[in-house]
């Protein structure tokens, strides 16, 4: 009977031992924030860091967040809305995009929608450069996003020119809408697909009267002067 209570005792340890040790892996493993369960801490979007895990690469993880609706209705104190940090996204195309074949120079601008990218290239193919110049933006920003590029040299001063404004900025959609139809004489690459044009502008959008973007005033315009012949 001893002998039994003994072994019970020991069995009991040996689970209460497993628990607290499976409790302790799982709090390492998951770290709890308001209604988000994160595998590892949370970083900024673009963490140029990455995660280190043992022995590998710190860029080698992959990202995992996972989001639980609140329990408590409108609560939206654990909901805030995700944003891009547009000075740290234009750090990263830039630097991602001065790797490519021919590019010695590259100058950035993230805005509330566009891209504009400047460079300085030696390129024979033109158009191939500004096709991988511009996908690369593209993979880094939100699919909404449209993407104007030039390797007019001249054009990284004035877009630099606009770093110091930002969307409230008094007429600053015709400053931009001026100098993206300036970009746009340069090589844009190739349409992105049947869809789109190499800019990433939408055709039979389902709002599309309301967005008046680049594609729209070039076939305004080409539509008014084939009506005026």
């Amino acid at each position: 009977m001893i002998k039994l209570k003994l072994a019970i005792s020991v069995i009991g340890l040996s689970l209460l031992s497993a628990c607290q040790y499976g409790a302790e892996e799982d709090a390492q493993l998951m770290h709890e924030s308001g209604n988000t369960i994160n595998v590892q801490d949370r970083t900024d979007l673009y963490n140029e860091e990455g995660h280190p895990n043992g022995d590998d690469s710190n860029t080698a993880n992959f990202g995992y967040v996972r989001h639980q609706k609140s329990g408590i209705p409108q609560d939206v104190a654990h909901t805030p809305t995700p944003g891009i940090n547009r000075e740290q996204t234009a750090n990263t195309i830039s630097s991602l995009i001065v790797q490519l074949p021919n590019v010695q120079d590259v100058a950035t601008l993230v805005t509330d929608e566009e891209v504009l990218i400047a460079y300085k290239t030696d390129s024979k193919n033109r158009n191939d450069t500004a096709d991988q110049v511009k996908k690369t933006a593209i993979s880094v920003v939100p699919r909404y996003y449209h993407v104007y590029v030039s390797d007019n040299a001249n054009m990284i001063q004035q877009i630099e020119a606009y770093s110091p404004l930002d969307s409230n900025s008094r007429d600053i959609n015709q400053i931009l809408d001026k100098t993206i139809k300036e970009m746009l004489k340069s090589p844009q690459g190739k349409p992105l697909n049947k869809g789109e044009n190499p800019n990433g502008e939408g055709y039979g959008e389902t709002n599309e009267e309301l967005d008046d973007d680049q594609k729209d005033q070039y076939e305004k315009t080409r539509y008014n002067n084939e009506r005026n012949k």
